[in-house]
């Protein structure tokens, strides 16, 4: 007998979970799925990712709802449309064998209109994204008069991205007496104030301590100056002939610049990030899940609900501004009993991060060392004697070749042949690694990092003269901006890369960002006539408060004009600087992007780094 009919579901739901290959059930699906089959209960689970929550209250709800009816009877939101889309096909496959089960996802980036039609036709279960979720609500286009269970998954993620009142307004609109399932990886302050406010004396099952980490993951960090990073990353990838990774960064810019640079070295990469449409977004994952990716860079946002099986490694380019989404992110790998690493590529200012990692998820990191050229060789070299030794060989097909191959092959000894075929990929990999540096932060430097990319630059001494020119903006969070989107807007309006901009400050009716001294001008070139929501653009250099005139500005000299600031008319002459220096984002990079992967500028990366680093991947 299938254990799940000892927890209380009938055959026909058994019998299509047994054919999907659940052959026992994890512990938060043992644990919670009796407590919820009495629908009588509030219910908060906290687990972590890929420990198979969608299961935990799918089969729960196809037991309890009347699928006669054909009103929404259950409403299921969360975060993504990656997880919404998962969640609803998940729920089809577990009813497979029942009738007139209707599931509907709904989600931005698709046509509403036959979302609409689908809910027309009818409806028991609706998966939802917030947004769109109440967009429709808003047209009166469903009715959830009648909704008898709320499940809010990743709900911790949904706080997290500001859904707050779009699930408030979500859930104004259902019974008094609903019941309400909260499922969270994460436990913070904000997860118990919701859980307060829409459950009646819940039922709490906790597997594992709060926030921390799967078992089965192994942590490591690496140390390495930031002008180095990319070609660490690099070569953590090649020492690792067998991987298939996400790698997370942590803005949109960032995730796209890495995967196109990925792609130009060789590497079997693509980004997935909220600019994708979702035709792009199913076109990239419907790639990596047949493994024709080998690394998918991803955003926090984006790679939620991403529930792809035997994902080896996650990286993180850059850590997350929030513990939580360390562990969010860890939760990629080690899904359903399997074991993983989790990789992160840091700076020495970063290691105070780490060791709040560390206490958050109960696990330590083991340091560990970039491998030198030599290593990556040897690795490479036997990831192709284990290919040749278990390659599947087609014998039919084969059969009428081998006498040309056997001819061709006559005059060398077996020792021979098998020193060929190592040596087509080995020696590739001996030129690419030839007199490769080694790109660990030496001890000495680890007190002073230098500038290899945004937000990492070496403090400037006492009278120095900052590299850096810092701007004011009169754009905000109340227009809507996270760093991210105002990076990607100052971008594109100005026509720079995201890689030279530096710290981005964001403030509520304005923000501060830093440029090159040189590119300044280009800056405030890019703004003349701005405007965003019919009000123009306002630019100045930053005056921190401070009437120290900024001095040396590379190329350009600001002198004090009355008025000091910029509103898309002529060129600006005016404005100040701080004097003193302010204080490094901890973290290093913090707004997308980076300066460049080589320490050289960008045009000068075709002639390579000094051991072979930007040599095209063999």
């Amino acid at each position: 007998m299938n254990p799940f009919s000892t927890l209380g579901i009938r055959h026909d739901i058994v019998n299509a979970i047994s054919e999907l290959g659940f052959e026992n059930p994890t512990p938060i699906q043992e644990q919670s799925i009796p407590v919820l089959l009495t629908g009588s209960n509030d219910f908060v689970g906290l687990a972590q990712t890929g420990t198979g929550k969608t299961a935990a209250f799918g089969l729960p709800l196809l037991e309890l709802l009347d699928f006669e009816e054909n009103h929404p009877q259950a409403l299921i939101l969360c975060p993504t449309r990656e997880l919404c889309l998962q969640i609803t096909n998940d729920i089809k496959n577990y009813s497979k064998n029942m009738t007139n089960v209707n599931v509907v996802a709904v989600y931005g980036g698709a046509n509403i209109s036959d979302q609409l039609r689908q809910i027309k036709r009818g409806v028991q279960i609706v998966v939802a994204t917030p947004g769109r979720m109440l967009d429709i609500i808003n047209r009166k286009a469903i009715n959830f008069s009648e909704v008898q269970f709320v499940v809010l998954d990743e709900a911790d993620e949904m706080l997290n991205m500001g859904f707050q009142e779009d699930i408030d307004s979500i859930l104004s609109t259902t019974p008094e007496d609903k019941k309400t399932w909260l499922f969270s990886a994460t436990m913070p302050t904000e997860v118990r104030r919701i859980a307060k406010k829409y459950m009646t004396d819940p039922f709490e099952l906790t597997m594992g301590e709060k926030n921390t980490g799967n078992v089965n993951i192994e942590h490591e960090y690496y140390i390495v100056r930031a002008r180095d990073k990319y070609a660490a990353f690099k070569r953590i990838v090649d020492f690792n002939p067998e991987i298939f990774g996400i790698v997370f960064c942590r803005t949109k810019i960032e995730t796209q610049e890495i995967a196109e640079s990925l792609i130009k070295d060789g590497y079997n990469a693509d980004a997935l990030h909220g600019d994708l449409s979702q035709q792009q977004r199913d076109k990239v994952m419907k790639r990596y899940r047949e493994r024709s990716l080998q690394l998918l860079i991803a955003t926090d946002v984006a790679a939620r609900g991403i529930d792809v099986n035997d994902v080896t490694h996650v990286i993180n380019y850059s850590l997350p501004d929030e513990v939580e989404n360390y562990t969010h992110r860890s939760g990629r790998t080690a899904r359903a009993g399997k074991t993983g690493v989790s990789i992160a590529i840091i700076n020495s200012k970063e290691l105070g991060k780490i060791r709040h990692i560390e206490r958050i998820i109960g696990k330590k990191f083991t340091k560990a060392e970039i491998p030198n050229g030599f290593d990556v060789c040897e690795k490479q070299l036997f990831a192709i004697v284990h290919k040749v030794h278990n390659v599947e060989v087609n014998e039919q097909q084969i059969e009428q070749y081998l006498p040309r191959i056997m001819d061709e092959f006559k005059e060398l000894s077996k020792e021979d042949v098998i020193k060929r075929f190592a040596s087509i990929e080995f020696n590739r990999f001996l030129e690419y690694y030839k007199n490769a540096p080694d790109l660990n932060a030496p001890a000495d430097d680890r007190l002073r990092d230098d500038r290899g990319e945004r937000g990492e630059r070496a403090p400037r001494a006492a009278g120095g003269k900052s590299e850096y020119t810092r701007l004011f903006i009169n754009l905000g969070s109340v227009d809507d901006f996270s760093r991210g989107d105002l990076l990607n807007y100052i971008c594109n309006t100005a026509k720079i890369s995201g890689r030279i901009v530096g710290k981005i400050d964001l403030k509520g009716v304005f923000s501060f960002f830093e440029v090159p001294n040189e590119e300044s001008d280009k800056v405030f070139e890019g703004f003349k006539g701005a405007e965003f929501n019919g009000r123009p653009v306002r630019i100045e250099v930053s005056g921190e408060g401070t009437s120290e005139r900024r001095e040396g500005g590379g190329n350009r000299d600001f002198k004090r004009r009355e008025g000091g600031s910029y509103s898309g008319g002529g060129r600006r002459e005016g404005g100040y600087s701080g004097g003193a220096p302010r204080e490094r984002r901890e973290g290093g990079n913090s707004g997308g992007g980076f300066r460049d992967f080589s320490g050289k500028r960008r045009e000068d990366r075709s002639s390579g780094n000094g051991g072979g680093e930007r040599r095209r991947r063999p």
